[in-house]
């Protein structure tokens, strides 16, 4: 079966579509990456995302407008990526507005039974018109139903794509929020455990705001990391910040830029105040790599061996600065690109996403327990049809 998947990220820079092709067994499928493509989005309705993800109050009527253009620009990567319209079905993440997981476990001393809710900004009836085929949307829904964190989804499809090796298999995506997956052994006594994945804190949000803020709007990123490479890092202040509460706490945990972004990063600059605008975006780059090792780190302490390697996709792979921090400080990871593997670093996630929407219509559980903290494994998503 073809399937188009669409994906719209944290870093809010624009669509990623995937056209995939999927057969045999959900949790092992054969499968082949067709073509892809990207959108970006208009410079306007970015900041309008950014604006509104990190909470700024905005009318009812301005929302409306931003979901149409939404969706609109979903629809134009799909025909962009798939212009015979070969796809049965579309898998459509939508653009995450607002993500609220449930509290932990430590943080319900109140015995108060607090809901998690997450908004993927989308009109999928709009875009399964647009489109004309099915559109499966709303993937995150049914695990906060059940009590998890909604987040991260990847990981089960991560482990189903890219299969086991001896060791433990890491994958890491940098896109606005670093997320990883664990894949256990293909022999061995830890062949029976469960896949793992979390989301670790901030990978390009904190860093591309700074840059924006630095070149007053010229610069959206740090590009290849250029300038982070000419500072140093304030590696006293950098460990300061991986004591802070979402860094000790064990998954399962998500996060986004309600949580790291302009607020977020304004606390953290006013620590770096003193020291130049290099020294500052090298220790945030830094630090986007440490929250990463100190997460796989820490699973030695519990006894858990590390990955023997650690594949990286999404737009942070194209810094080098921040791979040099990664491969630096998860020391005796292979730290190395998902294009290694022929799985493109930029497009990984949109893969997932028409994996994901293959096996809703295959009615093969998306989520497990283990990673996102749900009361069961349970089928992802809701189908809309074209009017």
């Amino acid at each position: 079966m073809r399937v188009l998947g669409l994906m719209s990220g944290t870093s809010a820079d624009g669509v990623d579509a995937a056209l995939a092709q999927f057969k045999g067994r959900p949790d092992a499928p054969d499968w082949a990456l067709l073509s892809t493509a990207s959108v970006p989005y208009p410079a306007e309705l970015k900041e309008r995302l950014v604006h509104v993800a990190q909470g700024e109050a905005i009318s009812a009527s301005y929302l409306l407008e931003m979901s149409v253009a939404v969706t609109e620009m979903q629809a134009k990567a799909a025909q962009l990526c798939d212009p015979q319209r070969s796809a049965s079905l579309v898998g459509c993440h939508g653009q995450t507005i607002w993500h609220a997981p449930p509290p932990s476990q430590n943080d319900r001393s109140d015995g108060v039974l607090r809901r998690g809710a997450s908004w993927q900004m989308l009109q999928a009836p709009l875009l399964a018109h647009l489109v004309g085929r099915p559109v499966v949307h709303d993937f995150r829904a049914a695990d906060l139903v059940l009590g998890g964190q909604g987040a991260p989804l990847v990981p089960m499809a991560d482990a189903a794509l890219m299969g086991r090796i001896d060791g433990w298999r890491g994958l890491l995506n940098l896109g606005g929020i670093a997320n990883i997956t664990l894949i256990p052994p293909k022999a061995g006594p830890d062949r029976q455990n469960p896949v793992l994945g979390w989301d670790c804190g901030p990978a390009n949000t904190l860093m591309d705001l700074t840059m924006a803020r630095l070149s007053e709007g010229r610069e959206v990123c740090d590009q290849d990391g250029a300038l982070a490479a000419r500072g140093t890092v304030c590696e006293e202040t950098l460990q300061r910040w991986l004591q802070e509460p979402y860094f000790l706490s064990s998954p399962p945990k998500s996060t986004g830029r309600e949580v790291f972004g302009q607020e977020d990063l304004n606390r953290r600059l006013r620590q770096l105040g003193p020291h130049a605008p290099e020294d500052q975006l090298a220790t945030l780059t830094a630090f986007s790599a440490a929250v990463v090792a100190q997460d796989l780190h820490r699973l030695t302490s519990a006894g858990q061996p590390l990955p023997v390697e650690l594949l990286v996709a999404g737009g942070g792979c194209q810094n080098k600065t921040l791979m040099q921090q990664l491969r630096q400080r998860c020391l005796g990871v292979h730290v190395r690109p998902s294009s290694e593997l022929d799985l493109p670093e930029q497009f990984r996630e949109a893969l997932v996403f028409a994996l994901l929407a293959w096996w809703h219509q295959s009615g093969h559980p998306g989520n497990a327990p283990a990673i996102t903290g749900a009361s069961k494994a349970t089928v992802l998503g809701h189908r809309v049809d074209p009017a």
